[in-house]
This record gives structure tokens, sequence and C-alpha cells, in this order.
């Protein structure tokens, strides 16, 4: 989906995205509040999405929609419902809330279609009935698929891509940036650097041995991409199992925070951490705490801790998480991302205790915390609190009312009407 939470505001407003400048943000955070979309006529001035509001050019006048993500996933669910008319969800792969990997391979010839005639009909759908805008890209297999999505179909009228093997080295084997290629992250592209590598064709040319020293097992992937390979289809997606499973949070602050400000929050999110586990009948074995620093200041830092047994009682998992968050965080630097995860995960009829456990204690707490977990998912998150939630700096009552980090939006009375700031 094109600029997709914007396409959806703009939809809800009967405007149309390519002739209407709107922005997703939460103004409420100033002139520095991020974007989380803009529209395609903002895009085709220059702005970049994911902008923040004061890179936005100040004889710029648009409308500031603010985030309401139940609504977004609610209109993804309805384009998936349109994916289910014409494919089984068997041969579907949501990659994220507005982009899709379908098998069409058996339902061509049934179809009597081509892929890109397909896809044609599949966009022209979702226009009608959603008044979204979409682009499609066409792949021999799902490398393809994506890169014909995020390279090729920017170039054509019709908003379609496609690649075979063939294709993508005539076409792409030369372009640049290389970040441009799916899986290859700024990291990724200054290490390639190192070695004088800057497009598909480099890496193609490269020895193996020379990617496999640099990269390791990874390197594999790097040659197969370069040349246009996927081994990796959908029902070996839907078939993977995880060797080892974990929840985690991340959050990043409202603002600068300190040392001590920081292990606040960081205490609200064991105890979050604790409720999800008893809310998934599992336990946890250990616990990892990353934190990430104002304006880059100082690279990210993290620290694990094991547990003593498994467990999901909060009186166990909050000082691990601590503990960990101790030995991890800088005292002088100001403090801007926080995360937590649990991990090794197992049924909870596996939670450990040792000889100085009081049972009965146990006991209690599991009862008092299972009561919280009822009564927050009946009558919503912020029902029941702990008293730190109301201490200054803490943000589990906030992110409580959020998806994703974002505002839900349906009791965002802002989101009922239009806002046109020009700064």
């Amino acid at each position: 989906m094109k600029t997709f939470y914007a396409s959806v505001e703009c939809a809800e407003r009967h405007l149309d995205p390519f002739e209407t400048n709107l922005v997703v943000a939460d103004t409420s955070h100033g002139e520095n509040a991020l974007c989380l979309a803009i529209s395609p006529k903002l895009k085709a001035m220059g702005i970049q999405n994911r902008c923040r509001l004061n890179d936005i050019p100040r004889n710029v006048e648009y409308i500031a929609a603010p985030p309401r993500m139940r609504f977004y996933i609610d209109y993804a669910a309805d384009i998936y419902a349109l994916y289910l008319n014409w494919f089984d969800a068997s041969d579907i792969h949501v990659y994220s809330i507005d982009e899709s990997f379908i098998d069409a391979t058996g339902y061509l010839a049934a179809y009597r279609m081509d892929g890109c005639t397909l896809a044609q009909k599949l966009m022209g759908e979702i226009a009608k009935k959603l008044h979204i805008p979409s682009t499609a890209g066409v792949g021999t297999n799902l490398y393809l698929a994506k890169i014909a999505l995020d390279i090729t179909a920017k170039r054509t009228k019709e908003h379609i891509g496609y690649l075979n093997e063939e294709l993508y080295r005539e076409t792409l084997w030369d372009h640049r940036p290389i970040t441009d290629f799916w899986q290859i992250a700024g990291g990724t592209a200054r290490r390639l650097a190192h070695y004088g590598i800057y497009t598909m064709r480099d890496v193609a040319a490269c020895p193996e041995e020379t990617l496999y020293k640099a990269f390791g097992v990874n390197a594999e992937l790097l040659i197969d991409h370069a040349w246009g390979r996927e081994s990796c289809r959908i029902s070996d997606i839907k078939n993977y199992k995880t060797k080892s499973k974990s929840v985690s949070f991340s959050q990043i602050l409202p603002q600068d925070y300190t040392f001590e400000k920081a292990r606040l929050v960081i205490a609200e999110m064991a105890c979050h951490g604790a409720q999800e586990l008893m809310r998934r009948h599992a336990v946890a074995k250990n616990v990892w705490v990353g934190v990430g620093y104002s304006r880059e200041l100082h690279g990210s830092t993290a620290a694990a801790k094991r547990l003593p047994y498994a467990t999901a009682l909060p009186s166990n998992i909050r000082p691990a998480v601590l503990s960990a968050y101790e030995a991890a965080a800088l005292r002088d630097v100001p403090i801007r991302r926080l995360a937590v995860s649990l991990g090794d995960l197992c049924d909870e009829n596996r939670e450990g205790y040792d000889l100085f456990s009081d049972l009965n204690a146990m006991q209690r707490e599991k009862s008092r915390e299972q009561t919280v977990l009822e009564l927050t998912q009946k009558y919503g998150k912020n029902a029941v609190l702990r008293g730190t939630n109301y201490m200054e700096g803490a943000t589990q009552r906030e992110r409580n009312k959020m998806i994703g980090g974002h505002r839900a939006g349906y009791d965002d009375t802002r989101a009922e009407s239009e806002t046109v700031h020009a700064f």
C-alpha cells in the first residue's frame, strides 16, 4: 500500500492522496514530532517519508492527522479479506501491516491471467472498494518480487514491477545505492564498501571466500541475492518453527531520561513483561536489557541475566531486569531508548523454585497477578495500575492506550477533526 497510514486518513476524509498534503503525526509532541507517513503528493515535492514536522518547508500547508493504529489495522484486515477472495490463506504471507507476499503460481491458469494482470486486478479492487492506492512487485521468486516492488515498480506508470533472474541482472546489477536492495542495511553496505563493493554486480564478481570471511554464513544469502536467486517459499515460511522463544518490548522515551528516571520505566516494563508471560501461560529463564542514548552520544549497551529458575512472577522478573539494566546503562549519558526481552520461554507447568522458596507466597502472588490480568482484559489495560505507574516519568499508563507505540485512535477525539497547519 502506498504511504498506507496517510492514504487511510485521506480515504476517511474523501480526499485524493495524490492531490492532498497530509501527514500522520502526533502534533502534541511539537514541531519535532515524527511523521509516521506522508501523502504521495508531499513525497512528490521531495519531502522524505518518516521525516519530522519541522523538516517540512515552512511555506507548505498540510493536514496533520493524529495516528489511529487500530483504525489502520482494521483497514489492513479488510485488504486481507479481499486477498482471500482470490487466494487461499496458505498462499499468503503478511509481511507487515501494509505489505504481503502472495504465491500466485497455481492460480494463473485458473484465472487465465499472467502475474502482472492479476496484480493489476487486485490493485484495482483495493482502490475501488477501500480507496487505497497500491503498488505491486511480480517476480519468479520471493526476493525478485520484493525487489520488483521496492525498486522496479517506482519506475513504471502502472506502479507494477516485474523481474526474473535475467531481467534483474540486466536492469539492476549496477543500481545504486546498494541499500535499496532488501536486507542490505547501512552497516552491511559499509562493510561491503571496505572491499570496494558498491553494486550487486560487484557482489556477484567478488570471490566467495572473501564474502564468507566478512559475513560468515550470511554470505550465502548475499551471494544468492546478487544473482537474483531465492530458494525460500511461502510454504517454508509457514512451516518455520523457531528454536527459542521470547517476548520483547521496546520504546523510545518522549525526552532524554536520566539513569534513575529510566530505571523507573525499566521497572514498569519488567512488570508488564511478567503480565504478558502469565497471559501466555509461559515462564522465562533469562532476561535481556538494551539501552540506547540520546543523539547517538554513545553506542547502545546491553546486558543479560540468568534467572535462578523458570518464572513469570514479577517479584522474580523485576529484580533480574533491574540488575541487567544497572549492568548495561551508562550513568552519565542521557537515555532515549529502552528494550527488555524475556527469553527461553517454556510452558508454565515447568515453573521452578528452590529450597528457600515460599510456595504459599508464590501462590498468593500468582493469584493476585491472575486477578489483575483478568480485570485488565475485561475493563482495559489501565483498569488496574501500580503505584509506580503514577510517578513522574512513568510511561506505562500512556503506552497502555497505544498500539505499536502509537495512539490506537478510537478514543482520540482529536482524530475527529482536521487540522491544517502552516508553520
